[in-house]
């Protein structure tokens, strides 16, 4: 079997990330892959050793030109809206006995205009399958998609913690970052020792150390700004705070699960099938600062209680959410639409 993986980007996040460890997976597993797109040299530095190819995508006719110089796949996996265009026009005039399986990221139709919904109409009635990376995602997208959940490492349970609260993400309106803070604010975090570290950049990093001070919290505050070490940020952290209320999934409650530390979740999105799934009573309703705040205090005065809540995440992380299962997942799906 023959798969290119394609995503019209120059940049390394989730997609990327999930691209990484499912076309490792696959090639693990005796697959000839080829992925294009992504950030040149985290993707290079990710799929070194793995037997897996890679040629820039930084655009859509970069990526073009790429899929165009590799040899016609069995499997031509897309992710993101620009990679499914593009996959739908090379089949079309260069690649037609391919078949075209396409990841559904995010919940909510391809498009933002009539005519873009037009045609991304079209290009979605000629996939030959779509997978949704979770139960949330599959029940806002256009047509029927599969479930098949995207998976992290396993790793050995942290026993060493610091006294941290944790919140690592992209500083975009989206992401709901200022709720962390309001929440911070209303906790006892700060008066018992603790501090909030924030780990990431983005629009909204000035507003947001705006507010810290206008609550009056910016001295438990360290805005850490882009990191490169987020996975040993997530095993030190005491516990971790996942805000955003529409998370299709959220690879880094992944990796938080893997590593037993507690997630304080917004009750929405892909939470409800991570941490909802595991410790309900990590949840909080979104937009509620009040009630998050009563969550992270109930955590930060029970270290046991902190324990159970990271162990139950592991568990269902082991169980539910591996680079294993979502290859065997993927891998069923192509075997599926090739007959």
């Amino acid at each position: 079997m023959r798969v290119v993986h394609l995503v019209c980007s120059t940049g390394f996040a989730g997609v990327e990330n999930y691209i990484v460890n499912i076309a490792s997976g696959l090639a693990h597993d005796g697959v000839d892959v080829t992925v294009i797109g992504g950030s040149r040299e985290p993707m290079q530095a990710a799929l070194a050793g793995s037997g897996v190819q890679w040629l820039p995508g930084d655009d859509m006719r970069g990526a073009r030109a790429s899929l165009r110089a590799t040899p016609a796949p069995d499997i031509l996996h897309t992710h993101m809206s620009q990679a499914d265009l593009v996959g739908w026009l090379h089949r079309r005039w260069r690649g037609r006995r391919s078949r075209q399986v396409s990841t559904r990221h995010f919940a909510g139709p391809r498009g933002t205009g009539v005519i873009a919904r037009t045609l991304f109409r079209w290009v979605g009635r000629s996939l030959s399958a779509q997978i949704a990376i979770s139960e949330f995602v599959a029940l806002n997208v256009e047509l029927p998609a599969e479930v098949v959940y995207t998976g992290v490492d396993s790793t050995d349970a942290v026993t060493l913690r610091e006294s941290f609260v944790l919140a690592a993400q992209r500083l975009e309106p989206e992401k709901h970052t200022a709720e962390v803070i309001e929440a911070w604010a209303l906790s006892v975090g700060a008066a018992e020792g603790w501090t909030l570290r924030i780990a990431g950049d983005g629009s909204e990093r000035a507003d947001l150390e705006r507010l810290a001070r206008e609550r009056g919290v910016s001295d438990s505050i360290e805005f850490l700004g882009h990191r490169t070490d987020v996975p040993d940020l997530l095993g030190r952290a005491g516990l971790v705070v996942a805000p955003t209320p529409r998370e299709g999934l959220g690879i880094l409650v992944l990796e938080a699960m893997a590593q037993a530390t507690p997630v304080v979740a917004s009750a929405g999105g892909g939470h409800l099938e991570t941490v909802g799934a595991a410790a309900p009573y990590l949840l909080f309703p979104p937009g509620d600062v009040a009630a998050a705040a009563r969550v992270i205090d109930g955590l930060l005065g029970d270290p046991e209680l902190r324990a159970a809540a990271g162990h139950a995440l592991r568990r269902l992380q082991q169980e539910r959410f591996t680079i294993e299962g979502q290859v065997a997942g993927t891998r069923a799906v192509y075997e599926r639409v090739l007959g």
